[in-house]
């Protein structure tokens, strides 16, 4: 089993606070997700985010194919991180660290995700087009965040 790591970084002239007023409510997601991946949240939510909650969804990661996808906020420390591991979906293992530290110039955003392709070795010969896919997803979000939050996207 390999595990895969995506490791992406993005300050936030913002106070850790104010970034985590947006990022706290999950009905923003689909907001920074790319319109391409056919993200549908299916499952009700709370105005804010608790550790212990449950969002399900649906994604189209490859030939509009539709997966379920469903994840849990397992960890939560305002305004300085969380965590959401797959439940149920399309990896093996999805463990995603959100972390957000305060510096000079704002908060440094910085999105820790480990993850285990499904399939074994059939996994991990799509692994390249699957992190080359991952990497896409956030570089999505870095511009959106951007537009969203009127922040630089570089």
């Amino acid at each position: 089993m390999k595990m895969y790591l995506l490791n992406q970084e993005q300050l936030l002239p913002l106070s850790p606070e104010e970034a985590w007023k947006f990022f706290v409510h999950p009905g923003n997601l689909p907001r920074i997700t790319p319109p391409n991946l056919g993200f549908k949240i299916t499952g009700e939510l709370p105005e804010q985010m608790h550790a212990g909650m449950i969002v399900s969804y649906t994604v189209t990661p490859f030939l509009g194919f539709a997966v379920e996808w469903v994840t849990e906020i397992t960890q939560m420390r305002e305004p300085y991180f969380f965590v959401d591991e797959q439940r149920f979906g399309p990896y093996r293992m999805w463990h995603h660290q959100h972390i957000f530290r305060e510096t000079p110039q704002g908060t440094l955003m910085t999105d820790l995700v480990h993850y285990v392709l499904p399939f074994g070795l059939l996994g991990r010969v799509a692994a390249p087009l699957v992190a080359r896919r991952v990497r896409g997803i956030f570089e999505y979000r870095r511009g959106a965040l951007a537009r969203e939050l009127g922040v630089p996207s570089s």
